[in-house]
């Protein structure tokens, strides 16, 4: 390497290489008592080392500056003494754009310093209000890697802007994408590494004779990943199969897309792309993000604003230890990023209630475990399934879901009694064993009518709590048709058909998302099913109905006791944001055996008609003549889930005459 490069220092503010026309300024985060300083590299194999000095250090912070023809082309590692540390700041890693890199102990990387110039297009955030939003979970790998998912570039952001449409078709205002940062996803055999996780950032042992490309664009990063994969994946001996970590949660390079997930080479601008594209489309993006011990609380919060600036994502769902709070609430720049997270103390909720727009997020406390028993039958959750379905706080929003990418799919969760991990290889010890399932009387697959009909309508009943209760519904995809993971509640290391979503259909899963879409629609459509505040159960405009009341056998009179398993949910219409709305009746038995409910009477002009039923198919036609006016008493079936919306009464009559047309002219 025989570069003639100037070598300069300063004393840094924070850490991260910072890239002009031939100059690069590196800021390191080191705490050495040898010496330390950069690596470049250039594809010839040749590396030449530049120490930092003390006139170029602040606190722990070193800063050097390297200026010359021809810099930002190269690739780069910071060393301290003997080890060698990949930049847990590089705004794009090399060496891991082969997915599962075949067999290998630990795969060596790199920070490249080529950035690739992005046109924006004067994109701008959707910024969906949380009482708007529909969240969809997915896996950018196994989202589109199974061949039935027709897009060309399988299981990459590209897929994911291929599958638009269906997302648009669906009608979800935001994809949540599982890790998609740069991680190293073969997992080391404990043997072979049987050390805790180590301190951010991690040292990584790079060998000298390792070579990089001097150029890398867009175009040609493919064919150097090509070129690299033997050296980079393969160990001097011994080598074994690893499994593969296909969630990602696990530390990795927080500021890097991940290069096996794009399909032109380049995973920023692949990033970029899907995310202009997705809010072309009003489709926000939100990144879930999993720090394990060891990231500071300073460090999550410059990742969290690298994302926001740098690659406009919407939203970031957080896992992890020490998660900052009260930085994030605290900082400008996130004031309108969605923060999804477990939960919060009571002390932080003054800091996180944004008046302007509500941007904190939790999950809506145990809905997922207590409405799955609720759904299969348990006694004693009537209070809980009324408190979830209301529950909308001031300071923050609350997201509901029934399943997610742990635990059951929404079908396994009626399909099997007990999990079944076997492939996972760790003989079942993982993935957890109360998933609060019911298998409708078969475990598994079956072919027999009455079970797959109950399953059915169990899914259905899902769906309903999920997206007619006043929070955030989140779908993990697939869920919206059915899709099974074979009783498999862990599938972290599933790159497989097992964790792959499926994309085929029959008759059942289509009947699935049509009653999905049903539902999403009407809940878009009307703003009492979503509102901006919680309601309060109290008539406090005099409209002679509160804005929320619980009905049972008798209107009025709910039955919340140990044994009941029934209720009817009244939103009244007039109480809607903007405008009158129409009210709605929502009637659960989760009992097994038919039982009577009372419709209460609406004002005079008004009647109620029967839009919808878990037990019947999604395109039924009702009988709009069957109820009238005046306190009436419906009887639902058991396991059943029915929907009834007001509408006036001449508006009424015409339907229902349109209605005998209908089946008068399909009967010629």
């Amino acid at each position: 390497m025989d570069k003639k490069w100037k070598v300069t220092y300063f004393r840094p503010e924070r850490p991260g290489v910072f890239i002009e026309e031939n100059k690069v300024k590196f800021a390191a985060n080191l705490l050495a008592d040898e010496e330390c300083g950069v690596i470049i590299y250039d594809h010839k194999g040749a590396q030449r080392r530049f120490p930092f000095h003390e006139k170029g250090k602040r606190g722990s912070l070193y800063g050097l500056t390297i200026e010359g023809e021809g810099i930002s082309t190269h690739a780069y590692n910071f060393y301290d003494g003997h080890q060698v540390i990949t930049d847990p700041y590089a705004g794009q890693i090399h060496g891991l754009e082969k997915w599962g890199g075949g067999k290998t102990k630990k795969r060596t990387t790199y920070g490249l310093l080529f950035r690739p110039d992005f046109e924006w297009e004067d994109d701008c955030p959707p910024m969906t209000p949380l009482e708007d939003s529909i969240f969809y979970g997915l896996n950018v790998r196994a989202f589109t890697m199974h061949k039935s998912s027709g897009v060309k570039h399988r299981g990459t952001f590209e897929g994911i802007i291929e599958k638009i449409p269906y997302l648009k078709e669906l009608g979800i205002s935001a994809v949540e994408l599982m890790p998609c940062y740069e991680y190293d996803e073969c997992m080391v055999p404990e043997k072979e590494d049987a050390s805790p996780v180590p301190a951010f950032p991690a040292k990584l042992s790079v060998p000298m004779e390792a070579s990089v490309p001097e150029t890398v664009t867009a175009s040609e990063t493919a064919a150097v990943s090509e070129t690299l994969s033997v050296s980079q994946t393969m160990a001097a001996s011994g080598d074994v199969p690893v499994r593969l970590n296909c969630w990602g949660f696990q530390q990795g390079f927080y500021f890097s897309p991940k290069a096996a997930y794009s399909a032109v080479g380049s995973p920023v601008l692949s990033f970029k792309n899907m995310v202009r594209e997705l809010h072309k489309n009003g489709i926000e993006v939100l990144m879930q993000f999993y720090f394990p011990e060891g990231v500071s609380q300073l460090d999550i919060l410059d990742v969290l604003k690298h994302w926001v600036i740098e690659y406009h994502i919407d939203g970031a769902r957080i896992n992890g230890f020490h998660i900052p709070i009260r930085l994030l609430a605290e900082e400008p720049v996130l004031k309108n990023t969605k923060i999804w997270c477990d939960g919060y103390a009571e002390e932080d909720l003054p800091l996180i209630a944004n008046p302007y727009f509500k941007n904190f997020i939790a999950n809506n406390g145990n809905f997922r475990n207590d409405m799955r028993r609720f759904l299969k039958g348990d006694g004693n959750l009537m209070n809980e399934a009324a408190f979830y379905q209301r529950r909308n706080p001031d300071a923050y929003g609350v997201v509901n879901y029934l399943a997610d990418y742990d635990g059951f799919s929404l079908y396994d969760c009626v399909s099997y009694n007990q999990k079944h991990n076997d492939a996972n290889g760790e003989e079942g010890r993982d993935g957890t064993d109360e998933n609060f399932s019911w298998n409708c009387g078969t475990e598994g697959n079956t072919r027999k009518k009455s079970v797959l009909a109950l399953r059915q309508k169990q899914i259905k009943n899902a769906l309903s709590f999920v997206l007619l209760s006043q929070g955030i519904p989140f779908i993990f995809s697939g869920d919206e048709f059915a899709a099974t993971r074979g009783g498999n509640n862990n599938c972290y290391c599933q790159d497989n058909a097992v964790g792959w979503l499926n994309w085929k259909h029959n008759s059942f899963s289509r009947e699935i998302f049509a009653y999905t879409r049903f539902l999403i629609d009407l809940r878009l459509k009307h703003p009492i099913l979503h509102m901006k505040k919680e309601l309060r159960v109290l008539d406090y405009r005099g409209y002679g109905y509160p804005d929320l009341s619980y009905h049972g056998k008798e209107a009025w009179r709910p039955d919340f006791s140990y044994i009941s398993r029934m209720i009817g949910i009244v939103l009244c219409g007039r109480y809607a944001r903007d405008k009158e709305d129409d009210s709605f009746y929502i009637g659960c038995n989760m009992h097994w055996n038919p039982h009577k409910l009372a419709l209460p009477k609406l004002n005079k002009d008004e009647q109620w008609i029967k839009i919808a039923d878990t037990s019947l198919p999604c395109d039924r036609d009702y009988n709009q003549n069957e109820y009238p006016g005046d306190d009436s008493v419906i009887t639902i079936e058991g396991r059943t889930v029915v929907i009834f919306k007001s509408q006036k009464t001449e508006e009424k009559k015409e339907k229902t005459k349109n209605s005998v047309r209908r089946r008068a002219s399909n009967s010629l």
